[in-house]
């Protein structure tokens, strides 16, 4: 059987993603980001996102196709992003992947944003085991996922009780005076600081691990952050911001990866797959090879522009669910924006 070839759209924040797979082979990433029109505010606004995304929908399409060298009429299904995310930008990728698929009479897929960052991973190491733990750290998201057949479904094994990991990137950035989004200016600048100060880590105590095992809470440390910069700068010191960027990326990176080997060897699992925007981030990937390599564990992440939000993501879970030959959704598929990540296709 020839492998599927799907295009996959993803709107659930605020970039326009439209991916071209065929497999496991990924022919085209075309990205329209609107992160710029959102800098000006620290933020994302709903719907300034969404009208980026009608007014890029084709433009990306057009060229996700010019890359691949497919017409429209060559593909075999037509997969997007269902939820969860911003309602409003949702809808827009949702009306496009419906008009679409009945315009060219191909099977439709509403998948979870979720499950797709689980399998971008393919494009780029081959098939997952059939037994893996993922970790999706992002601007919405913290998240540990026990993955036995992503086609079916995760169990869920611990999420973000208050702020994610990338929010908390955003916020402390914000007080530190960098740009939006704050996790690669941190990033950056915490290359040329150390770590010199001991924030807090979150549902670390033994009580906390009582009943959070396996669940993140960054609020704490974002406050943590603003009380330290606050107390400084009113005793007329200067904050050393490349210090506090790396104490507080090393105070975030340490709760994320002792968490996911903890999780790990609970479920006697040999291979960790960490996706997500901040799985770009330098230090989480460099500490999670270290701990898991002292533990005999396998750690998969896929190149940095596969993790942040992209189309090749939701055209990957979409190859491997025509590929498994699960039910396609219905054209009155809803666009979930508090879509469980238990449900992969809506």
């Amino acid at each position: 059987m020839t492998e599927p070839l799907v295009l996959g759209i993803e709107t659930s924040c605020d970039e326009t993603g439209v991916g071209i797979v065929r497999g496991h082979t990924l022919l085209a990433d075309a990205v329209a980001s609107s992160v710029e029109e959102h800098a000006r505010f620290g933020g994302v606004v709903p719907e300034v996102a969404s009208r980026a995304h009608l007014e890029a929908m084709v433009p990306t399409i057009e060229r996700a196709c010019a890359t691949a060298g497919v017409a429209l009429r060559d593909v075999d299904a037509i997969a997007v992003t269902s939820g969860p995310g911003l309602a409003g930008a949702l809808l827009v990728g949702v009306a496009a992947a419906k008009s679409l698929a009945l315009a060219l009479d191909k099977p439709l897929y509403g998948v979870n944003h979720l499950a797709s960052h689980v399998a971008v991973d393919q494009l780029e190491h081959g098939a997952l085991p059939d037994r893996c733990l993922a970790m999706l750290v992002s601007g919405g998201h913290s998240s540990l996922l026990l993955v036995d057949d992503i086609t079916l479904g995760v169990t869920p094994l611990g999420a973000t009780i208050d702020d994610a990991a990338g929010e908390a990137f955003d916020k402390v950035a914000r007080v530190l005076g960098l740009p939006f989004p704050g996790g690669p200016h941190i990033d950056r600048a915490a290359r040329d600081g150390e770590i010199t100060i001991d924030f807090p880590r979150g549902l670390s105590t033994r009580k906390d691990l009582e009943r959070h095992r396996f669940d993140f809470s960054f609020s704490g440390l974002k406050t943590a952050v603003a009380r330290w910069i606050e107390a400084r700068e009113a005793s007329g010191e200067p904050v050393p911001v490349a210090d506090v960027a790396a104490s507080f990326q090393e105070a975030v990176c340490d709760v994320l990866t002792r968490k996911a080997m903890d999780a790990a060897l609970e479920h006697d699992i040999d291979t960790i797959m960490i996706g997500g925007g901040v799985a770009a981030n330098s230090r989480l990937r460099a500490l999670a090879e270290e701990r898991a390599a002292a533990r005999g564990i396998r750690v998969r992440v896929p190149r940095p522009g596969l993790c942040t939000d992209n189309g090749a993501m939701v055209a990957a879970l979409g190859s491997e669910l025509v590929a498994r030959g699960r039910t396609p959704s219905a054209l009155d598929l809803p666009a979930d924006s508090s879509l469980p990540v238990t449900t992969v296709v809506a």
